[in-house]
């Protein structure tokens, strides 16, 4: 085991880059299904993309303790996305009774995402003063926000050691300041698209990547619904077309989350494979349940 520098030992090094979905699901609740979250982890650097639904229990399922992470970063301001949220910043705080935890990091677009997580700290102010109080603890969370301006192309926001990670722009209207990201460690890239349309700006963040994850929407399925659902389809990324733009950009590995509409059996998983197939991808699909990991 590795040593923090505040003397905690972590409880997880990873040797290599290791990818794991922590959530596939959507806004609907599914049992099987946490919300949207990806946990990469290199060295001693555990990163979570996303906060959905119970996502912070299936980080501790990896065997990543919730105090080890070293940032939480936020692809756009929907539920699904950030609901999940609180639990990373009070259970952290609420298990580190001897203070022993470096602050979190909370790296997500200004504006509406942003100003969530503002107000998301003042919900929990009488439960930090009790619990503080009652065991003589400073009743700061312990977060740091960063924030930083919707960007046009790719920008760095965060780094460490020999990690960073890049935010570049994606199409989510009418969502405004959604991003997806890009993570650079010795071992190769990581690009998460987060909800998105198949688009120009996904191509930026995936070029050169040795896995993506993309999240998934099957247009020809959801057409086979009610007229008033279609609209759904229009803000996210059909899976024909991330076949096509996945097998232009020579992407060896693709993980789909973010299931629309989430499979229920083997054969409808294949489907999301299917898809990808015809539209020209070669490469190696992982149509993902919670917990599926890609290591690289």
């Amino acid at each position: 085991m590795g040593i923090l520098e505040s003397g905690r030992e972590s409880g997880y090094v990873a040797e290599s880059t290791e990818v794991i979905v922590t959530g596939t699901g959507i806004p609907s609740l599914d049992p099987k299904r946490a919300g949207a979250g990806v946990l990469v982890r290199h060295g001693e650097i555990a990163l979570h993309f996303d906060a959905g639904r119970a996502t912070a229990t299936r980080v501790v399922e990896t065997g990543t303790d919730i105090g080890d992470l070293d940032a939480v970063f936020l692809t756009h301001y929907h539920s699904d996305h950030v609901i999940g949220l609180h639990d990373f910043v009070i259970s952290r705080w609420a298990e580190d009774d001897l203070d022993l935890n470096d602050r979190l990091q909370i790296v997500a677009p200004n504006g509406a995402t942003l100003r969530f997580c503002q107000r998301m700290l003042d919900l929990w102010g009488d439960d930090l003063e009790v619990r503080a109080e009652h065991n003589g603890r400073s009743s700061d969370p312990k977060v740091e926000l960063i924030g930083f301006d919707t960007p046009t192309g790719l920008v760095e926001v965060w780094a460490k050691g020999d990690v960073r990670v890049v935010a570049g722009p994606v199409r989510h209207e009418p969502v405004v300041g959604a991003v997806g990201f890009r993570i650079e460690t010795p071992d190769g890239v990581v690009a998460i698209s987060g909800d998105t349309t198949v688009c120009p700006e996904v191509a930026a963040l995936a070029e050169g990547a040795d896995v993506v994850v993309y999240e998934a929407l099957r247009r020809k399925q959801l057409l086979d619904l009610p007229e008033e659902l279609h609209f759904i389809a229009d803000y996210h990324a059909d899976t024909v077309e991330i076949g096509a733009q996945m097998a232009a950009l020579k992407i060896p590995t693709v993980m789909l989350t973010h299931l629309i509409p989430p499979p229920s059996t083997e054969a409808e998983s294949a489907e999301f494979e299917s898809d990808l197939r015809s539209g020209g991808y070669t490469g190696t699909v992982i149509v993902c349940n919670d917990l599926d990991k890609f290591t690289f």
